[in-house]
Parts: C-alpha cells; structure tokens; sequence
C-alpha cells in the first residue's frame, strides 16, 4: 500500500481580484485545477475551493479557528467587534443561544410570516407602479423588502429600510476590504456610529420591555454590551444582502431557463428546489476567512500555523467532485448538501428566516401577480463581487395587463 506524503501548496500568482469582482468561477476552476488549497499572493491567504478541503475546515474548529486576526480580521475591524460568526464554541455557541428559538421555522412562520407577506405586498405594489418599462427588481423590490423584514425581525424601532439599506452596505463593503481602502472604512466608520446611537436606546428598552425580537433577544440573553453590538450589526449585514440577492439570483436563473421556469409555476411545490439550487449556482456569500492555530495539512496540503485561509463556498459548490454538471442551473437535480449557508455549528443561523421569507413568501408572489415575469433584454444588468456577490441592478419586465 501506498501513500501520498503532504505537499506545500501550490502558487497562483495570475490571480486577478478585479476580475474575480466581474465573475470569480473561471478563477475558482483554475485554482481547483491547482489543488484543494491554493496560496494567492494578490490576496495574502490560501484559498480553499473544494467541496471536502471547504467541509474540512468546517468540522475542525481546534485547528481551523473562526477567530481570525491580522489582516483575516476585517469583520471585527467593520462591525467595531468579534461577532458570533467570527468565534469558535463555546464562546460563538452562548452567543448564539438567544436567537436560536426565534430562528425556528415553527416560529418564523408563526410570528414572522404574516410581517414578510405585508411588506412583500408593499413593495411588490411600488415595482408595478414602476411599470414593465422602468422597474428594477433589487432597486424596487429585493433590497427594500430585505431591509424591511430584517428591521422587523431586529426589532430596530426608529430605523427605516433606507437606513437598514445604507448600513448594511457599508459593513459588508467593510468585511470585504482585503485591500484596506480608507473610504470603505469611513462609511463604516459612520454607519457604527449611527447603529450604536440606535442601540443606545433599544438595548436598555429591550430590557425593561422583552418581545420576540433578535435585539431583544441579546439584550436579555447576559451577553456583555459588545457582543449584542456586534451581532446586531452582523445581522444588519449579512441579514440584508443575502436575502437581498437570492431574490433576484431566482429571478435571473429563472428567465434565463424558462423550461424550469414553467416547471415550478405548474408545481408551486417545487419552490423550494428552486431556492435550494440557486443558493449552490449563485452563492452569495462566496468567501469567509479561517486561520490555523497549528501547522497541519488538509487534503494533502500543507499549511503553517497562523495561515490565514479563504473558505471559497462559492467555488465548491461547483466542485465538479462533488456535483453533476456543476456550472448548470438544474432546479430537478437529486437532493444533496451544498455549502451556500456555511457547515456545522457556524451554519447561517438565519438560513431558515431565508428560505421562508425568499422561497415561500417572496418570490412565490412575484410570480404569482406579475404574468411573464423576466429580466429586460434591452436595459443593462450588473454583478458584482465574489466574497459577496450579486446582482446590484436587475431589469425586468412582465406581460402589461
């Protein structure tokens, strides 16, 4: 029997991260040719784009800690502190703990349902008074419902979806400054500004008047006064943008494979294959940063202690390993975990708020008031991003009545 010893990691020095912002999936190919774990000078970590290099790192948080430092920090360094997300058990577990009876489905459907639908309503009634000729489905539609559903579910009494809107942009532009650009830092310099002095009020509020919110959660779940910070912040952030774009990452695929398209409007059942697959096809958290406590090796590769590590899940979920025609849009593909909301205890605590809210309730309506439903071949869509990514204009249009 025979044995293959650990190897340094390959180099890509080609690695372009400007390119990697208009569509990162030629450079993700690349890279897997490469090996599982790949060393990109241009951005000063290791990048992990398999499918098992990817769930590996998930599965060891001894060596493979979540509490990054140095250069891997700007989460910490955009929301004022670490938040849950960028902490290993126990420490991301008690932090976690208040929200979780509220991430429940049973409960989101109970008491957060009834909210999505009305403000899905709301602006799904401003898109139409837009028209089929000027609509734009992330201006109009996704960004403002997202933001209005999280300031519902956050319980940011005083807050508008614009203000939600705002900040939520600067913190995500702020967590994916690899290159330390100093106007990013300002807007989320000012946006901390603002969330605290919002935060001022309702942390002590929360305390005297608890309800089912997230904010009033942490508020009341013994955390200290930065850390209910910085997870509210976290959510502002990622609670947004991710919902934000998988409304519209549906829509594109959608138009773009009308065949399918036709398919889930005749079984309504088949919604939630729909989402499941374009949260593998269009990831849009594309990267999240790791950094070994140790030297080790994953899946033959060396590593040093103190490497800071790019878990690239928008690259392996297209690990053509792992998935059958990774690079097709196939909502009929047979059931299998995709890494879209992350893997073991740092799994998205708000996947099922997502899944609900976005493939239940949003989308579903779209479809269900606005007949022919399609992104408009002759005005200009763009993309955006590969740590987030995703669609930042979408034109649409439908049949007029």
């Amino acid at each position: 029997m025979t044995t293959t010893s650990p190897s340094p990691a390959a180099t890509a020095d080609w690695v372009d991260p400007a390119a990697m912002l208009r569509d990162p999936h030629e450079t993700y190919d690349r890279l897997r040719e490469l090996g599982p774990v790949v060393w990109v000078p241009a951005l000063n970590r290791y990048l992990a784009t398999t499918f098992e290099a990817c769930r590996a790192i998930e599965a060891d948080q001894e060596t493979y800690s979540a509490s990054v430092t140095g250069s891997g920090a700007t989460m910490a360094r955009a929301l004022g502190a670490q938040p849950m997300l960028r902490k290993d058990d126990p420490e991301h577990a008690t932090e976690r703990a208040p929200v979780n009876p509220a991430m429940r489905p049973k409960r989101i459907r109970e008491a957060w349902v009834p909210l999505f639908r009305c403000n899905a309503e709301t602006y799904l009634d401003a898109l139409i008074e837009r028209g089929p000729g000027d609509a734009d489905l992330n201006r109009d539609y996704a960004a403002p419902l997202a933001a209005h559903n999280l300031v519902d579910m956050l319980g940011l009494r005083g807050a508008s979806p614009e203000d939600m809107r705002r900040w939520s942009h600067a913190f995500i532009a702020g967590i994916g400054n690899l290159h330390d650009d100093p106007e990013i830092w300002a807007r989320c310099d000012a946006a901390q500004h603002e969330v605290d002095g919002l935060l001022d009020e309702l942390v002590p509020y929360y305390r005297r008047n608890p309800d089912g919110s997230m904010t009033s959660a942490w508020s009341n779940g013994g955390l200290s006064d930065a850390a209910v910070r910085a997870n509210v912040k976290l959510t502002i952030s990622g609670g947004m943008n991710e919902p934000q774009h998988m409304i519209t990452n549906i829509v594109w695929a959608l138009s773009r494979h009308p065949e399918q398209c036709e398919r889930v409007l005749a079984d309504p059942s088949t919604w939630s294959a729909v989402f499941d697959e374009a949260v593998r096809w269009l990831s849009p958290i594309g990267m999240y940063p790791r950094e070994t406590t140790r030297a080790a090796v994953l899946q033959g590769v060396e590593l040093p202690a103190g490497a800071t590590l790019g878990v690239v899940v928008g690259a392996a979920n297209r690990d053509p390993a792992v998935f059958e025609r990774p690079h097709d849009f196939d909502i009929a593909r047979p059931k299998q975990p995709h890494l879209g909301f992350g893997s073991g205890v740092h799994l998205c605590a708000g996947h099922w708020a997502a899944r609900i809210s976005i493939g239940e309730v949003a989308v579903p309506l779209l479809y269900d008031r606005l007949p022919g439903l399609c992104t408009d071949p002759n005005r200009e869509e763009q993309w955006y991003g590969w740590v987030f990514r995703g669609l930042t204009t979408l034109p649409v249009t439908w049949a007029a009545s």
